[in-house]
């Protein structure tokens, strides 16, 4: 019987912080974009790479990064993250040339694959002995995604605008040696023997890479061209190629069997959707700010503030209560739903709006459905793991998040411009490729609501589920 750890509160500020620092990652670059565009030489269909190098790596590798924080121990792996971390940061920040700054992003993805599921392993070993602490942990440290990846673009407007770009990565080096400095207060998880699943881990993150490259690629050589039905047909195939591996190999990535977990399907659809709505969403919602109403760096940050602070005080004070009270399956519909109406009002943006019209409103709705949804579907994701597996749930409800990010801001790049996105100094047509984007964003998160309402179980369904399958789970993993 494990102790209850008397700094466990402490432990979750560390983690917290690190998903906060880990997700900030993903969207700190989003106003920093038109700088690093006139002084790298990206084009703007090239430019989503900066954001997508990350993310297909962090996407890519969470399920190794959970296996290893099962393998090796998850303080361990915390550790080597933060390091892995830095080092891309230092690679972005002093990077010259566009394809030197692709590959410190990319860097930078693979640390972060090594931090989230780690993290989230550590902080299940921390709460579980009490499910209402647990509750609020989840709470905090679920807060702290969203809000990292909208507290990010202030941040960037100011590192931007007061500093230059590249402080927008050299700022994870302090914050890196501070963590890995604290991370005394985690516990320390004794290492297990088993194997890892190298080729899977290959096979997984090259079938997404390819999928999103081909779909950035498709604007410009056509999508029924040779080049694209080949690219996406080879991503298909790598992809079954890492499902056939699973089946196969004794020690999986990613044992098959998890996905008999209640609710594991249904919830990390969801998350899919979730990231391919929301991160498309503040993508080019900073383009519009800076591209169509010519807001500096800062002030583009500053403007999508309000959402963060709706974000913490939602998840922080009220989500919780919400989903103690009505279960995730309401939460999680019902929140993408919101989002989809915060979408389809940004999609009716003007070459002359303003913030206050344009923005702000329709801006608050979105965060509004994102908090609604996003603990709850974590949730369920997690909830019917064993303990031995939570880096592998968590694994895969991160990486379904990361993967729905760069596969839906790939399409809807590839949508916007074709409606005029790429056409800059053209307001009237940027604004009408941003339109696009968050009408085409709104319908992936009307699709996640619905698909949610219609698909997932309800908890009292999901516990009775989890129960009748708990045999049968049990010894499935002593193989694993």
């Amino acid at each position: 019987m494990s102790t209850v750890s008397p700094r466990r509160w402490w432990a979750l500020i560390v983690l917290a912080a690190a998903q906060f620092m880990v997700i900030m990652d993903t969207s700190i670059i989003g106003v920093a974009l038109p700088e690093m565009q006139r002084e790298l030489g990206f084009s703007q269909g090239e430019l989503q790479w900066v954001f997508n190098a990350y993310v297909i790596a962090f996407g890519g590798l969470l399920l190794l990064g959970g296996r290893l924080s099962d393998l090796l121990g998850a303080r361990k792996v915390f550790n080597a993250g933060w390091v892995v971390l830095i080092a891309g940061s230092i690679v972005a920040a002093a990077a010259q040339t566009a394809w030197v700054e692709v590959v410190g992003r990319a860097v930078q993805g693979v640390g972060g694959a090594l931090i989230a599921p780690a993290a989230m392993t550590l902080l299940m070993m921390l709460f579980a002995h009490d499910p209402k602490e647990l509750g609020k942990a989840m709470a905090l440290y679920g807060a702290a995604a969203p809000a990292g990846g909208t507290a990010g673009v202030f941040l960037g407007g100011v590192f931007t605008e007061w500093l230059s770009w590249p402080w927008i990565f050299i700022i994870y080096v302090p914050i890196g040696v501070a963590t890995l400095a604290a991370t005394k207060l985690l516990p320390a998880v004794e290492s297990r023997r088993g194997a890892v699943d190298v080729l899977g881990a290959a096979s997984v993150t090259a079938g997404l890479a390819l999928a999103v490259f081909a779909i950035v690629r498709a604007e410009h050589v056509g999508w029924g061209s040779t080049v694209t039905v080949l690219q996406l047909g080879g991503a298909a195939a790598l992809l079954a190629v890492f499902f056939v591996i699973q089946k196969s190999v004794r020690r999986p990535l990613m044992p098959l069997g998890i996905w008999r977990v209640p609710r594991l399907g249904s919830a990390n659809l969801a998350m899919t959707l979730l990231g391919a709505a929301w991160i498309p969403m503040w993508y080019f919602l900073n383009l519009y700010l800076q591209q169509v109403l010519g807001y500096g760096a800062f002030a583009s940050g500053a403007a999508l503030l309000p959402m963060t602070v709706l974000l913490m005080i939602f998840m922080t004070a009220i989500t919780a209560k919400l989903l103690a009270r009505f279960g995730a399956k309401p939460l999680i519909g019902g929140g993408l739903l919101v989002l989809a109406l915060g979408l389809l009002w940004l999609s009716a943006v003007e070459p002359t709006g303003t913030f206050a019209v344009d923005v702000l409103p329709a801006s608050l709705v979105a965060a509004l459905g994102m908090s609604l949804a996003y603990i709850p579907a974590m949730m369920a994701a997690m909830s019917g793991a064993p303990q031995e597996q939570a880096g592998l749930a968590s694994g895969i409800v991160n990486t379904t998040y990361q993967v729905g990010s760069a596969l839906g801001l790939a399409t809807l790049t590839a949508l916007a411009t074709s409606q005029g996105a790429g056409q800059l100094g053209n307001l009237p047509a940027l604004t009408d490729g941003f339109s696009a984007a968050f009408l085409g964003a709104a319908a992936v998160a009307a699709a996640g609501g619905l698909i949610t309402l219609l698909v997932m179980r309800g908890d009292k369904a999901a516990a009775a589920a989890q129960q009748a399958s708990a045999p049968a789970a049990k010894g499935e993993q002593v193989g694993v």
